[in-house]
């Protein structure tokens, strides 16, 4: 069985790699972009159909604020590439946003960032796979009937790929990433020359079909407040941007400036897709609406509850290519595919985030570990638990997790910003160089109008959607916060606990070694326990029984006195039947009598080959080094004996949860005072 499920692993995550292979996972920035970049480029799939279903809610007539809307996000987007072209080359260690809100704004501004972070990567993975199940479901009856099934399968397998390496996931991912930018982009061009060039007419299916307003007579706050939704909606285009941030360890040399070269292709595709995508739709008169079976009409009456909206990208693919044709179905087809891969974005930030928490002492020191494959394979299985419980908890339902969307992402963008401009400003003051002050300056320039923009933003995202659903995160984040605050100290008090101090010296031995071995009878395991235990050369030993059952006791007395076993044998009373309490007693009354004195207790253990004989065997010996382990100045020494059936693990490999073999010895606290630095 072990055989088996060792071969299943290498079957699915591959053969492990050698720490010294760490730089053949480094990735070009041909890899790197649809590594990184998939989550932003696939927010255009559902960014331009979010403002105009927020604007429908006031009519069709809403829809011509729909431009500047979308120059407004566009705007957005482009101060924020600008900005984080600036962090990636003053931060590229891969700390990212929460390396430089700590660095600059102190523990608590990182701390929150990190918090926003890891509940908007969870997020990231639920929309997106969720998001594609509705393209897949559009066509597939049994994918929409089973959504939530189906998106967490999904998810599972993005997991597997992903423990396999970033450098595999990523050769994985990039041709169906570049077939969807090309898709798009071929799209908006023919669409372009359709209507400029060739001066046809092109049509959504929806083109002649009618809202109904749910918000009518709208006082200029309302409609102000309703257009403000729309932004913040629309502003779900710039998720993924700070991803590559976190991901420059990752690029190859010179990493900041391959990472901030992805940046920027990344951005002006993206803005090129999001733009085309909304003038497109407004042009060949795209209809969608919150409740298309209410709200949509046609020939004046209501769709109906067997009504299917088509999303933007899919009507729009309709009006300049045709339903039906192929170019159609490859448009629908690499949507719902990269809308399933934008979540391999969130698969390489996470984990590396949180290797970088877990390496600051905020979370479990095995998420710093690396697996197999080179990869953080605890951060990833981490990620992938937490998007399939929102996934089933929402039922995959992409419109209730929209409104826990991008609120974390624009708390990070803020802070991060913000710290920018204090660390630029820092440096200014001992920098001399003319050239050096002027990039500077344009630097901190950049960085500051880029704070100003994504706070107001983050203002108008938290009024917007907080009755909706955003107060969940807002609840989520300090949660977080308080828990990571929790296993810092915890980490920093048993560091304190474990510090070699003045008054500890550690050549101070006991006064005498007392040694115990428990017997239950005699037969093998116990001779060769008695045999282990003389040999360690104890001050005094002994060998202890309870005595249960006053027959077997007696027999056992009477084998011990026959053998002539030279160690004396004490009889504990049991008037309850009890085993543990009458050892436990007796060793207090030891220490009681000797407190200087170490007591050393040998148990014998079978070792067993079979999952059900752990049932069977060492109970007792199991509950009873439980309790021992708890008293002070006793040391607990198992002395296995291996049963013929533990013959069939000779040779097995070593079973080990992801990393856990991979710790250093020293498990995490003390490291930092054990080897006289910190690991970065």
């Amino acid at each position: 069985m072990a055989k088996v499920t060792d071969l299943l692993k290498r079957v699915l995550v591959g053969r492990a790699l050698r720490s010294g292979q760490l730089h053949e996972q480094l990735l070009p920035k041909r890899i790197a972009l649809p590594v990184f970049a998939s989550d932003a480029l696939s927010s255009v799939a559902y960014a331009p159909q979010e403002i105009l279903v927020i604007l429908s809610l006031a009519g069709v007539s809403f829809y011509h604020f729909s431009p500047w809307v979308a120059i407004a996000v566009v705007i957005v987007m482009l101060t924020v590439v600008a900005s984080y072209r600036q962090n990636v080359h003053a931060y590229p260690s891969g700390g990212g946003d929460y390396e430089v809100a700590t660095t600059n704004l102190g523990k608590n501004a990182g701390l929150t960032v990190a918090s926003a972070l890891m509940v908007d990567y969870v997020l990231t993975v639920a929309v997106s796979v969720a998001n594609g199940v509705d393209y897949v479901g559009a066509t597939v009856p049994f994918v929409a009937e089973h959504k939530p099934m189906v998106a967490i399968v999904i998810v599972i397998l993005l997991t597997v790929v992903n423990l396999r390496g970033i450098r595999e996931s990523g050769a994985a991912f990039a041709i169906p990433t570049y077939a969807f930018m090309a898709a798009v982009i071929g799209m908006i061009v023919w669409g372009g020359i359709r209507l400029l060039v060739l001066g046809d007419d092109i049509k959504a299916p929806t083109a002649d079909y009618g809202i109904v307003a749910e918000q009518t007579n709208l006082t200029s706050f309302a409609a102000a407040f309703l257009i403000l939704r729309a932004f913040s909606s629309g502003c779900a285009a710039l998720t993924g941007v700070e991803a590559i941030s976190n991901g420059v360890p990752a690029f190859r040399k010179p990493k900041s400036k391959n990472a901030a070269t992805t940046l920027l292709m990344m951005g002006l595709v993206a803005i090129t897709m999001f733009g085309g995508i909304i003038a497109l739709g407004l042009v060949s008169g795209v209809k969608v609406s919150e409740h298309p079976a209410l709200d949509i009409l046609i020939d004046g009456k209501p769709a109906g509850e067997g009504y299917y909206q088509q999303p933007i990208i899919s009507q729009v693919a309709d009006a300049v290519f045709g339903s039906g044709s192929v170019l159609f179905v490859v448009i629908s087809a690499v949507t719902a595919l990269i809308l399933f891969l934008a979540a391999n974005t969130a698969f390489n930030g996470f984990p590396v985030l949180g290797s970088i928490l877990a390496q600051d002492r905020y979370l479990p020191r095995q998420l710093h570990t690396r697996g197999d494959r080179l990869a953080f394979s605890n951060g990833i299985v981490i990620l992938a638990l937490g998007a399939c419980l929102l996934l089933w908890g929402f039922q995959a339902d992409v419109s209730r997790l929209l409104n826990l969307y991008i609120v974390g992402v624009f708390v990070s963008f803020t802070l991060s910003q913000t710290g920018m401009v204090i660390h630029w400003t820092r440096h200014l003051k001992t920098e001399t160089d003319p050239r050096v002050r002027h990039q500077m300056h344009r630097s901190r320039t950049i960085n500051f109008f880029g704070g100003i923009m994504t706070g107001l933003v983050l203002i108008v995202v938290l009024l917007t959607k907080f009755l909706v659903g955003a107060w969940i995160v807002c609840i989520a984040m300090p949660i977080l916060f308080l828990m990571m605050k929790a296993i810092r100290r915890h980490y920093d008090n048993v560091a304190a606990e474990l510090e070699i101090t003045e008054e500890y010296d550690p050549s101070m031995l006991p006064a005498r070694n007392h040694a115990i071995v428990l017997v239950s009878k005699v037969h093998k395991p116990t001779m060769r326990a008695l045999a282990y235990a003389r040999a360690t050369r104890p001050s005094t030993l002994e060998a202890i029984t309870v005595g249960v059952e006053g027959d077997e006791a007696r027999r056992l007395q009477e084998d011990w006195e026959r053998r002539g076993i030279p160690v004396p044998l004490k009889m504990l009373d049991s008037p309850y039947r009890e085993i543990t309490q009458p050892v436990l007693d007796y060793v207090k009354t030891l220490r009681r009598r000797s407190p200087r004195d170490v007591i050393t207790v040998f148990i014998p253990e079978y070792v067993v080959g079979h999952w059900w004989e752990h049932l069977l065997h060492n109970q007792s010996a199991l509950r009873l080094k439980a309790r021992l382990l708890f008293k002070p100045g006793v040391m607990v020494t198992s002395v296995p004996w291996q049963l013929h059936s533990s013959d069939r693990l000779t040779g097995r490999p070593e079973p080990f949860a992801p990393g856990s073999v991979r710790r250093p010895w020293h498990h995490g606290v003390e490291d930092e005072r054990l080897t006289g630095k910190k690991e970065r």
